[in-house]
């Protein structure tokens, strides 16, 4: 354990404030993913041809479901937005990408623990496994654009706040 981690018992505090500015940074851009790609998660979701039919409570759970990994993308790719401006564009590409396969993956997580936690039907969880991933990817192709601004604005969100809570 180095210095740099709280429970060394050679810790000590950061006299430049960098570390503190970090937590922030990442606290925001965590804040920020999880309203941004909630939205459009939530729109992929309700607009998805398979869920015609379903009770809006379908795409919202799925949505919820989602939501902690988004913020958790947002949390650690903020840092680099904050950088150069080559640094904020490859961190809004890593963020367009990354959002579709986050929220499949979480809301696939989700699907089967409640699958492998039901007893009556412990047999249907790889199917619905694979149907969330399914309709995920086509979900997330219908919404590109959507996300692509979405990402666009997380980043020049996210390098306003910090130029803001800088001075």
């Amino acid at each position: 354990m180095g210095p740099g981690n709280p429970w060394s018992p050679n810790w000590r505090p950061d006299p430049t404030g960098r570390r503190l500015a970090a937590i922030r940074t990442a606290r925001r851009g965590a804040l920020l993913a999880a309203i941004l790609l909630g939205g459009v998660t939530t729109v992929a979701a309700i607009v998805a041809p398979e869920a015609d039919g379903l009770p809006l409570i379908i795409p919202l759970t799925i949505t919820m479901a989602a939501i902690p990994a988004l913020a958790l993308l947002g949390a650690g790719l903020a840092p680099a937005a904050t950088g150069s401006r080559v640094d904020a564009a490859v961190a809004g590409i890593a963020f367009a990408i990354g959002a579709p396969v986050a929220a499949a993956l979480s809301s696939m997580i989700a699907v089967f623990v409640y699958f492998a936690m039901n007893p009556d039907v412990t047999s249907l969880a790889g199917e619905a496994v694979g149907d969330v991933i399914r309709v995920g990817v086509g979900a997330a192709m219908r919404v590109a654009p959507m996300l692509a601004a979405a990402a666009a604005l997380w980043v020049i969100a996210i390098r306003q706040l910090e130029r803001r809570f800088a001075r």
